[in-house]
C-alpha cells in the first residue's frame, strides 16, 4: 500500500503555505506523496465571480508542485464528483494499491460540520488537522469534535497512520505559514491569466483538462 495525503481545496491560486504544508505531513506522516485535488467548485464558497478557470488553478498548483513529491490532479472532474465524501469514495476504490488520509488546516475542522456528509468522511480515512494561526482554539470547539473527539490519536504516533482504522484523526503542529490565496489574488488580481494559453496534463490521471 502506498501512503498518499490528499489535500483539497480551490488552490485560486496556489501558493507556498500549500507546498510547507504538505512537506510537513509528508514527513510527519511518513507520506510518499501528496495529491492536491483541484476543486472544480467548492461548495462552501460562493464567490464564484473571483474564481479563476479550472485549468489555471491546475496550471498553478503544478508550477508551485515542482520538484516535490506532491500531484496535482483535478480528478473530481473526470469522476464526476463535487462532495468529498463521495470523492473520497471511488478514490479508495479506483486505487486499491494506496492507503489515503485525508489533510486539512484547523481552519476546515473549524466548519467540518457543513461538509456534506462529513461523518461518512471520517468513516472512509483517517484524518490529519494542521495547525493554523488563529483558527486553533475554534478547531478545537468545533462542533464535529464533539464527535470526533473520542477518535483523536496521538501526535507523536501519526508515522503509524496506516494501521489506524478509520475514524482516526490526528492534530499535527508546524510552524504556522501566513501565507494565503486570497491576499495573493488582492495583490495580484490577473494572476491566472499567465495560465490560460496552455493546458496543463493532470499529475494523477496524465491527461489533458478537458
Amino acid at each position: 500500500m502506498t501512503p498518499t495525503g490528499l489535500l483539497g481545496g480551490s488552490f485560486n491560486p496556489a501558493h507556498a503555505a500549500h507546498r510547507r504544508i504538505s512537506l510537513f505531513a509528508r514527513d510527519a506522516l511518513a507520506l510518499d506523496e501528496v495529491w492536491w485535488l483541484v476543486s472544480p467548485g467548492n461548495p462552501l464558497k460562493s464567490d464564484a465571480a473571483d474564481m479563476a478557470p479550472l485549468a489555471a488553478r491546475l496550471g498553478s498548483a503544478r508550477q508551485m508542485a515542482r520538484r516535490a513529491p506532491i500531484r496535482a490532479t483535478a480528478i473530481e472532474r473526470r469522476l464526476g464528483t463535487r462532495y468529498t465524501a463521495d470523492t473520497l469514495a471511488k478514490l479508495v476504490r479506483r486505487y486499491p494499491k494506496r492507503r489515503f488520509i485525508w489533510l486539512m488546516g484547523s481552519d476546515n475542522l473549524a466548519q467540518f460540520h457543513r461538509w456534506r456528509d462529513w461523518r461518512r468522511i471520517a468513516r472512509t480515512v483517517p484524518i490529519a488537522v494542521i495547525a493554523r494561526p488563529g483558527y486553533d482554539s475554534a478547531a478545537r470547539a468545533a462542533r464535529a469534535m464533539g464527535w470526533l473527539r473520542r477518535f483523536v490519536r496521538p501526535a507523536d504516533q501519526a508515522h503509524r497512520w496506516t494501521m489506524w482504522r478509520p475514524p482516526a484523526l490526528v492534530l499535527l503542529r508546524f510552524r504556522p505559514d501566513p501565507g494565503s490565496a486570497t491576499r495573493q489574488r488582492a495583490e495580484n488580481p490577473l494572476w491566472h491569466h499567465a495560465f490560460n494559453p496552455s493546458t496543463p496534463r493532470d499529475s494523477v490521471t496524465r491527461a489533458a483538462l478537458d
